[in-house]
């Protein structure tokens, strides 16, 4: 295995992992600023508010794209399955 195809074997695995919990991150970070400023504007400061609703939408997000997260990740296991007789020879 050469030094390019471990360059490029690393960034689309980067890539995957950014593609994969780019919509859990998302969701997460944006009822996290709904629940936020719906603090700020209710002055309720209680810490613990904010834990149920974002673990409530990441569940939900997850059962949405669940099936599509788990196919990605088949299709790219295959891919790197395939190309492992490329990095033996």
């Amino acid at each position: 295995m050469n030094t390019g195809f471990a360059i490029n074997l690393i960034r689309v695995g980067v890539l995957q992992v950014l593609l994969l919990a780019a919509p859990l991150l998302g969701i997460g970070m944006a009822v996290g600023l709904i629940v936020s400023i719906f603090q700020a504007t209710t002055s309720i400061q209680d810490q613990t508010l904010s834990f149920i609703p974002k673990i409530a939408a990441i569940l939900g997000a997850l059962i949405l794209f669940g099936p599509w997260m788990v196919q990605t990740l088949v299709q790219f296991t295959v891919t790197l399955f395939q190309q492992i007789p490329a990095m033996v020879g």
